[in-house]
């Protein structure tokens, strides 16, 4: 779709390991993509996001700094593989091509791109990357453990970052002014991390007692794409023109 899209699959096959990694591997992506591309929205606001996450867990406070920074590193990883998938040809989740099959609509605003991005990674790679990264670290999903509490200690701090991209992506992919547009207002305004988050872990403790039953796990996240796909494409509705006068 775009004559960079080379350099961003070389990028993203890159496995990070940690928080570094990811942050590298994002602003390669940041530094080849431009303004007219969907993409750069989201990973933009996903950079300034693990930042944030990066430099609360440096700051301590939390009872399992390591279990944090090792799920964030496990949660890039489904974002870049996603990325891969789509732009080596092979499908991947239909969330995540909702998603890169628009990257190039004038008519979307970057904060549609940021958000539908944001979808697919939460509602549909959250509960993934909790479940790997628990059966990496002998950990359980559970509320009530230290490892959830650690998980929504940073609600606050994401929740703020949103916000921010709400009030400056709140233009045309390509930066004209959006008409008034009360569907997309209410969209935009409808969307809460702190609640995308919650559900995410709670599809995490039921992904974690399907592990025995793999086509059941397979059943349950094909049925989360679909969900997920459905809200992705709200996301993305071209907000229209407004009519000459």
């Amino acid at each position: 779709m775009f004559p960079y899209d080379p350099t961003l699959l070389a990028a993203v096959r890159t496995k990070p390991e940690s928080i570094d990694d990811v942050l590298r591997i994002m602003e390669t992506i940041a530094d080849a993509c431009i303004d007219g591309d969907g993409l750069k929205w989201f990973n933009g606001l996903y950079f300034q996001v693990t930042q944030a996450v990066q430099i609360r867990i440096a700051s301590g406070g939390f009872s399992d700094p390591q279990w944090l920074a090792a799920l964030d590193v496990q949660f890039a990883r489904l974002y870049f593989g996603a990325l891969a998938l789509s732009l080596s040809g092979q499908p991947t989740a239909e969330c995540w091509q909702v998603l890169f099959n628009n990257r190039n609509q004038t008519l979307i605003a970057r904060i549609q791109f940021a958000l539908a991005g944001v979808n697919a990674h939460i509602n549909h790679d959250l509960a993934q990357a909790i479940v790997t990264n628990c059966s990496a670290t002998a950990t359980v999903p559970q509320h009530g453990t230290a490892q959830y509490n650690d998980y929504t200690a940073l609600n606050s701090t994401l929740d703020s970052l949103i916000e921010t991209a709400k009030r400056e992506l709140h233009v045309r992919l390509l930066g004209e002014v959006l008409p008034p547009a009360s569907r997309l207002e209410d969209t935009i305004a409808a969307w809460s991390v702190s609640a995308a988050r919650e559900s995410a872990w709670n599809n995490a403790e039921l992904l974690w007692h399907l592990q025995p039953a793999p086509l059941l796990a397979s059943t349950f996240m094909g049925t989360l794409d679909g969900l997920t796909t459905v809200a992705g494409k709200a996301l993305l509705v071209p907000v229209p023109e407004l009519p000459l006068s």
